[in-house]
């Protein structure tokens, strides 16, 4: 298998060398980049043209979410998944309007990091299991655009206002 190429975007050192070491024990992951804050994510995501980008919300000079909005801006943009402490139900489902692939809570992500960007790298959609339940609960509301998740096959209604 190829190496999946990945960017990772947080403001703090010892959470981007948690997760390099996670993603490059396999073999299957090449982290070709670090960033610890939005405006060098975004330089970074357009100089090295990872398949994925592994973006926090909280980043300081320009915050995750704009840097995702900007990197997914690009011509051929990388898969962007957001890792965030918050699962704030307004940062969800901004994340998912500006095309996102996934959104993910730090405190249950290293478990299925991996997983995640495998996922969306592949072309579907990956949430926390928690996230994934609230969206599962709400997806009555009608379709403007819809996500696929390849690892469960369900579609993710975009226009849906999570409270």
């Amino acid at each position: 298998m190829k190496q999946i190429t990945v960017l990772l975007a947080d403001d703090h050192l010892v959470i981007r060398k948690g997760f390099r070491s996670l993603l490059e024990t396999g073999g299957d992951f090449k982290v070709v980049g670090e960033a610890a804050n939005g405006l060098q994510a975004v330089e970074l995501a357009l100089k090295l043209r990872p398949a994925v980008v592994v973006m926090d919300l909280s980043m300081p000079k320009l915050n995750g979410m704009e840097a995702a909005r900007r990197i997914l801006q690009q011509a051929a943009p990388p898969k962007v998944l957001i890792l965030s402490a918050y699962d704030d139900d307004a940062y969800i489902e901004q994340a998912i309007s500006l095309g996102a692939s996934g959104y993910l809570i730090k405190q249950n992500s290293l478990d299925i990091l991996s997983t995640a960007i495998t996922e969306v790298y592949n072309g579907g959609s990956f949430y926390s299991p928690s996230i994934d339940k609230r969206l599962r609960d709400r997806q009555k509301g009608a379709p403007r655009q819809t996500h696929r998740s390849s690892r469960s096959g369900r579609k993710w209604k975009t226009d849906i206002h999570l409270t």
